[in-house]
């Protein structure tokens, strides 16, 4: 806020504020410019033109709440998203793999699954990768966007092909069943992969993971809340373990001491 804030501005924290103590959301994780963008679409969909009248709604409409908070959930993904940067991922899991007897990756925030199901169908399709002991945890804040996950089922929209999406894979035919618009992971898939609800700020960090991914949420939160994300995924590294974030972020000055990089421009790094 503003050090002069406007009746605008003391409107949009009473709105955050209600977040907070009403529906459990941390908004204080977030940068401010990111929430705005997100709670001024709703505003707009719903034709509200004040934040006071839209905290008005939420109080009033039972379905509003749910439609919020889907919406400032972090759950843009697709299958192989920014696929050059899925060839060191290949190269990490062919490492991880090959050393150690087995092998945790983790993929964190996972959404609606499509990252840990492109690891999965990623190991699958390559015959450098082993997968006998290979387990693969896709763990996000959002019971419901979990829940999708766990479906595993997807659909091809006016802005989103899933078959482009999936262009990667040799054959996707062997690990997708396609009916129509409709894309089901297939069960030798799925078997490879569990889902969690997990909190990267406030939970504990996971043990002995081999390989993390945590791409495109550090550039929605805020300074502190990023140096938090980091500290936990990096104590849930075991040594030698590589993490991948997005190919647009960067690691807070202080956990770089905590990695070599292996690919700069990928943003992959190795926990030394």
């Amino acid at each position: 806020m503003s050090p002069n804030p406007t009746a605008e501005d003391e409107a949009f924290e009473s709105l955050l504020d209600h977040l907070s103590a009403a529906l459990d959301f941390e908004s204080s994780y977030y940068n401010e410019s990111y929430l705005d963008r997100r709670i001024s679409a709703r505003m707009r969909r719903r034709d509200v033109d004040t934040y006071d009248d839209y905290l008005d709604l939420v109080r009033s409409d039972p379905e509003e709440p749910t439609a919020l908070l889907d919406s400032l959930s972090i759950n843009v993904t697709s299958f192989y998203r920014n696929p050059e940067a899925w060839e060191p991922i290949r190269e990490a899991l062919r490492d991880v793999t090959a050393r150690s007897s087995r092998t945790t990756v983790w993929s964190a925030p996972c959404s609606d699954g499509r990252e840990p199901y492109s690891l999965a169908m990623l190991a699958l399709d390559d015959d450098e990768i082993s997968t006998r002991r290979l387990d693969i945890v896709g763990t996000d804040i959002n019971e419901d966007v979990l829940e999708r996950a766990r479906k595993g089922v997807y659909r091809t929209t006016k802005t989103r092909d899933v078959a482009a999406e999936l262009d990667p894979l040799d054959d996707a035919e062997r690990y997708v069943d396609r009916d129509g618009d409709a894309f089901a992971v297939r069960d030798a898939v799925k078997e490879l992969v569990t889902f969690e609800q997990h909190d990267l700020i406030a939970d504990d960090p996971k043990r002995d993971v081999n390989l993390a991914l945590c791409r495109n949420l550090l550039i929605y939160i805020n300074t502190e809340s990023k140096r938090a994300v980091v500290d936990t995924v990096l104590s849930s590294l075991r040594a030698g373990g590589y993490l991948v974030i997005g190919m647009t972020e960067t690691l807070p000055r202080e956990s770089r001491e905590a990695v070599e990089t292996v690919d700069k421009r990928r943003r992959v790094y190795r926990r030394v």
